[in-house]
């Protein structure tokens, strides 16, 4: 038997809810017409067209038949698809991830090649234990009881399984402000600097610095890029924000933009065999006592008082 890579669920949910949408649109239903027939209610078939929820077997035959496929290797192949996408990963914490959330996960998990942008903190994926619970702690505790702010630690450590994976690339670019804000003290920013060295020296995992001297990185905030290996899976673009569930996308002209972005911070940034000997020097010479930026005191003249 063949190995189905981790995140397969994942894949075969993006297949099939493209390909359901894409014979939605050959027939020339909208989704409430689709709906009617089915005897389902309006929302049923979005969130199953959103990959918020699997489809049975049961349901997909009769949903095929409606629109008009009845090529018998074409229907046991989305049967397939659909018996191998019910168990989403992180399905397990729902409880603290919203759908959203979870969708963006399930990408994260199953993505061929992944781009991030990120100017305000270190990505999920790169992030220790203890630098990660300082942000959950920071932009959760009013909506968590500590309990599922542990699942939420919990849920965030093992995203980073996706690094493990034999196939796949992935590319970061941290602002020079990621690495010089000390998110938990001294001693959680050294580890933090110290575990990205070693992940910057893996050739699959490129972390590449988008340095002060090159000016403004020209993006609104975050953003991620996900492409994916198998074919009729489009690219997908996540607009994240610290607070609330990212913004996604599958627009064309959208991920081109960015994507043109990421290539432009990409040959302003720092890269290579540099960026681990840079996060080592940084977490050696990271302050013990950081202090804030003060005015300079200014000597007023007779004529000034």
């Amino acid at each position: 038997m063949v190995n189905q890579r981790p995140g397969n669920a994942a894949v075969q949910r993006l297949q099939l809810r493209t390909e359901l949408r894409k014979f939605r649109e050959q027939v020339g239903l909208t989704q409430r017409q689709v709906a009617k027939t089915m005897e389902w209610s309006p929302s049923k078939l979005l969130r199953i067209e959103s990959g918020e929820v699997g489809i049975s077997v049961h349901d997909l035959r009769p949903l095929l038949s409606c629109y008009r496929i009845h090529d018998e290797e074409v229907i046991e192949r989305l049967l397939d698809l659909a018996r191998g996408s019910r168990k989403m990963p992180f399905a397990e914490y729902r409880d603290v991830y919203g759908q959203p959330f979870l969708n963006f996960l399930a990408m994260e998990s199953s993505a061929f090649i992944t781009r991030a942008f990120q100017p305000l903190v270190v990505p999920g994926l790169l992030q220790t234990e203890d630098y990660a619970a300082e942000l959950s702690r920071a932009y959760s505790a009013d909506r968590f009881s500590e309990p599922q702010l542990q699942r939420l630690i919990e849920g965030r450590l093992l995203r980073q399984e996706a690094l493990d994976r034999d196939e796949g690339e992935t590319y970061f670019i941290l602002d020079e402000a990621v690495l010089r804000r000390q998110i938990g003290g001294p001693q959680i920013m050294r580890r933090q600097l110290r575990r990205l060295a070693k992940l910057a020296a893996h050739p699959r995992r490129r972390i590449m610095i988008f340095p002060f001297s090159s000016g403004t990185p020209a993006s609104q905030g975050p953003f991620t890029l996900f492409e994916f290996e198998e074919q009729g899976i489009p690219p997908f673009v996540y607009l994240e924000n610290l607070r609330t569930p990212p913004d996604v996308s599958t627009a064309e002209d959208e991920f081109n933009k960015l994507l043109a972005l990421f290539w432009d911070l990409e040959e302003r940034s720092i890269k290579g065999d540099q960026v681990p000997q840079i996060l080592l020097q940084m977490a050696e010479h990271i302050e013990t006592a950081p202090h804030d930026l003060v005015l300079p005191t200014l000597e007023l003249s007779a004529e000034d008082s």
